[in-house]
């Protein structure tokens, strides 16, 4: 016989006594609750057909009921499950958010990189041909540590920056001077000149402080976009205490025993249970904020001065302009070496007599739009960051959201229109208790959970520092400085790649700078409003020059 059948018979002989004569005990049937706890998945083996005493609960009213020991436990978890799986599915939005959008932006700036990379190879071939093919490493280095430092690599973008336009020139100081040899140690001597001979002209300083800016706002913007997504996905992943468990189960399945299976929990009632649950991770929702508000500042300088985007389409058209504005100095840039590096040796006779082949073609030709690589990843810059922006707005105030959100659903609680019909966790009526406010510290007279409010979750608190660090390096880059993301040791000082600031003038922190962006004509040049430029054919010969010079060293 089950333990319950005696557990029903006691009673009920008991109440048979006391009753008048010719009065008819009709004891509650549990079949609604039956048929409630077999839609859940749960064998009917133990559960009784009518109700039993209930001093064996330990957790719902110790009255009549229709749950044993064994589904109550069952329930208990039960509750956990559906509680954890709630929190997940609420909180879907905001973690696919992240994952979508680190993914994409990712794509874009990787495929970015490899146009231009490809874009500059392919110019350089019609333009130089085998000298440049012989020169290639220079700028296939280039894009190497540009694509180091944006996966994290520990590159100081102006440092790397200097580097290659130091290589460059010793390149082209021995191209244009073919009738000398020169020593590694006189090649060093010229390196050093780079700065003060400025043989390229403004195009260095320009690039260096354009790709600085942009380079530093993507990696950092992708970074947040990583940080927000892990933060998203471990604070998803609830663990209930033992008090918020007791509590999901009284609300939850305490109808179950009581009889009233279809009656859901009143939704204040609710929502001091979920703000009692989810104390701790209301409290990450200050520094979230504050994370979301520097990734929205970061976005606009993404599609504003700091467009990688703007700076790495054209940037084949700036190095060319680059090594003709070298090729135009050379009399003077070659003079001014000599003068402080010394006369260097001349060359042997036959290497200086060569001269190029006569249907050598060295005309400038930069791509016309059609010709360019494909958009990176099928989109824009622009039309990325304007989704990211909607997307990373609807994300705030997520954590402290969550019980409403929870609450307000129609499958998990009454509503306020059924305030006298609802569950209030003794019986169907109204709930009196008053709605508690956010955070750990204001759980400290929860009426439903029991809630410690000197011991904050370890895990989350760790969260909330890993946002702390992140905002600290949104801010840096919104301002155009680096920070490494190795280095935690001082979380408010910059290291790295610098400012990128223009004349030592920075803009100051969260103060938005409008810049122009210099016109651009139909080939992608720079146009000087203040100065008018040398025409086509003066580039055109000017760049003759220079290959013919290329060309005598070449053979």
């Amino acid at each position: 016989m089950p333990s319950w059948i005696g557990a029903v018979i006691l009673p009920l002989s008991g109440l048979l006594l006391s009753l008048p004569a010719g009065a008819e005990v009709k004891a509650r049937s549990c079949g609604e609750v039956r048929q409630a706890y077999g839609a859940k998945g749960f064998s009917l083996a133990d559960i009784p057909y009518q109700e039993i005493a209930g001093e064996h609960l330990r957790i719902c009213p110790q009255e009549y009921t229709c749950c044993t020991t064994e589904m109550e436990d069952k329930l208990s978890q039960q509750s956990k499950l559906e509680f954890e799986n709630l929190v997940e599915e609420t909180s879907h939005f905001v973690r696919t958010t992240f994952v979508s959008r680190h993914k994409k932006f990712d794509e874009f700036f990787r495929e970015l990189l490899e146009n231009a990379e490809k874009s500059l190879n392919d110019m350089f071939v019609r333009t130089y041909g085998m000298l440049y093919m012989q020169n290639s490493e220079v700028f296939q280095d280039l894009f190497t540590e540009l694509k180091r430092y944006y996966t994290g690599g520990n590159v100081n973008l102006e440092e790397m920056l200097n580097d290659f336009w130091a290589r460059l020139l010793e390149r082209m100081f021995q191209l244009i001077n073919p009738q000398y040899h020169f020593s590694e140690d006189y090649l060093e001597c010229v390196s050093k000149y780079t700065d003060q001979l400025k043989p390229f002209g403004d195009v260095p300083r320009k690039l260096k402080i354009q790709v600085t800016r942009a380079f530093i706002a993507a990696r950092t913007f992708v970074q947040g976009l990583t940080v927000g997504r892990e933060v998203a996905n471990r604070v998803s992943k609830v663990s209930p205490t033992p008090g918020c468990i007791r509590a999901l189960m009284k609300m939850l399945y305490c109808p179950y025993c009581r009889g009233l299976p279809t009656v859901r929990p009143c939704k204040n009632y609710c929502l001091n249970v979920m703000k009692g649950c989810l104390a701790n991770q209301a409290d990450l929702d200050t520094e979230w904020n504050l994370f979301i508000d520097a990734m929205l500042l970061v976005a606009e300088r993404l599609e504003g001065p700091f467009n990688i985007e703007s700076v790495m389409d054209p940037i084949d058209v700036k190095i060319s302009e680059a090594i003709m504005n070298m090729q135009e100095n050379s009399m003077q840039v070659s003079a001014k070496v000599f003068q402080g590096c010394g006369q260097p040796k001349p060359a042997p006779a036959l290497r200086s007599a060569r001269s190029a082949p006569e249907n050598f073609n060295a005309r400038f030709r930069p791509y016309n739009p059609e010709e360019r690589p494909t958009t990176a990843a099928g989109t824009s810059l622009d039309r990325l960051v304007t989704d990211i922006k909607e997307k990373l707005k609807l994300s705030k105030k997520v954590w402290s959201a969550l019980p409403y959100t929870i609450c307000k659903d129609e499958s998990m609680t009454a509503g306020a229109a059924n305030e006298e019909e609802c569950w209030n966790g003794h019986s169907k009526a109204r709930y009196l208790p008053e709605i508690m406010n956010d955070g750990l510290t204001n759980q400290i007279n929860n009426p439903e959970v029991d809630v410690d409010i000197t011991r904050p979750d370890t895990f989350i608190r760790q969260q909330i520092m890993a946002l702390r660090v992140m905002t600290n390096k949104l801010k840096n880059a919104y301002n155009g400085n680096d920070v490494n993301f190795q280095d935690t040791s001082d979380e408010s000082s910059g290291s790295g790649s610098g400012s990128g600031c223009m004349d030592d003038v920075c803009p100051t922190e969260f103060e938005f700078v409008t810049t122009e962006a210099p016109a651009v004509d139909p080939d992608r040049r720079e146009v000087d409003s203040s100065a008018a430029q040398p025409g086509h054919s003066l580039l055109s010969g000017s760049l003759v020059c220079i290959v013919l010079a290329l060309q005598r060293l070449c053979r």
